[in-house]
């Protein structure tokens, strides 16, 4: 079955179309879109959003619902068929990965792997999803798009990745197991992307949490407690694995000496830096140096 793109015809804001493969029942086209509105669309498809780049508050109506999302690199959407889907404004430019699939490969899940009735294998309409396995699943079909698709060996890489993605889809996301978040977070959600945003830009600083705060326009009190309830973790706390994250790619990509990293990633001296790096991943900069070197020399 060939799965229509439906790009042009949704995303009137596109700035390119980075790459496209399709097989039997399976599209995956990786797209940027920039910041602005886009065109109204009924879903002939299943399909999964991941961002592959960039963070942008989203608005969006659909299934008579409107809603409002904070998306950003590693988070996911899933859109079922029939929904009608309007009004949707991006804030700032993304990059993303497009993956879609037949209903009836949802239905094949649902009654081939659990037994259970495919009438009951419809899927619900969610977006900002923090979900490791459809991360790991879309980044999969990403690097299928980055190294250029293979046929002789591709095939069966596809079809175990489209088998999965499909039952994880049904056991997660299906309308009878969907479980969504139990609160909505109070802090506006543009006031929480420029905080991120200054954190991305500034964590080799000394930030203090009224810096932050003062990004949000709130108390530190207030925003500390609604920063937590938003993301799960304290401001401190998030800084300190931002910072982790800037070291490890910095490992990776060059030979700098461990005080040069401490001092260009907001750590100050290289015993804090080894101690927090080592607290955060279970190992030594080090030894996560000679890891990555291994794999990928």
């Amino acid at each position: 079955m060939s799965l229509p793109s439906r790009m042009n015809e949704r995303y009137k804001a596109i700035d390119r179309l980075c790459g496209m493969a399709e097989w039997p029942n399976l599209r995956v086209e990786q797209v940027k879109l920039e910041a602005g509105h886009l065109n109204p669309v009924e879903f002939q498809f299943n399909e999964v959003g991941f961002v592959l780049a960039g963070r942008t508050v989203t608005s969006y109506s659909g299934n008579g619902v409107k809603k409002q999302y904070l998306i950003e690199q590693g988070t996911a959407r899933v859109c079922p068929v029939g929904i009608v889907e309007r009004d949707v404004v991006l804030d700032a430019a993304i990059e993303c990965l497009f993956i879609s699939l037949p209903p009836g490969l949802i239905e094949g899940s649902a009654l081939v792997d659990y037994d259970i009735d495919p009438a009951k294998a419809e899927l619900v309409y969610a977006g900002g999803l923090a979900d490791p396995t459809l991360q790991r699943i879309a980044l999969s079909f990403h690097d299928v798009l980055r190294r250029g698709i293979e046929p002789e060996t591709d095939r069966m890489f596809v079809d175990g990745m489209q088998a999965a993605l499909a039952a994880h889809l049904f056991s997660k996301y299906s309308v009878d197991r969907w479980r969504p978040p139990a609160r909505v977070p109070q802090i506006d959600l543009r006031r929480l992307a420029r905080v991120l945003d200054y954190v991305d830009a500034q964590y080799a600083d000394n930030i203090a949490l009224s810096d932050l705060a003062a990004e949000a326009c709130l108390s530190p009190y207030h925003f500390s407690r609604l920063f937590r309830e938003a993301t799960g973790q304290s401001p401190h706390h998030y800084l300190t694995l931002r910072r982790v994250k800037a070291a490890e790619d910095e490992l990776v990509r060059n030979r700098a000496s461990m005080t040069e990293i401490a001092q260009a990633t907001g750590f100050g001296s290289q015993a804090n830096f080894i101690r927090v790096f080592q607290k955060a991943t279970g190992i030594t900069p080090g030894r996560f140096r000679e890891s990555r070197l291994r794999r990928h020399p």
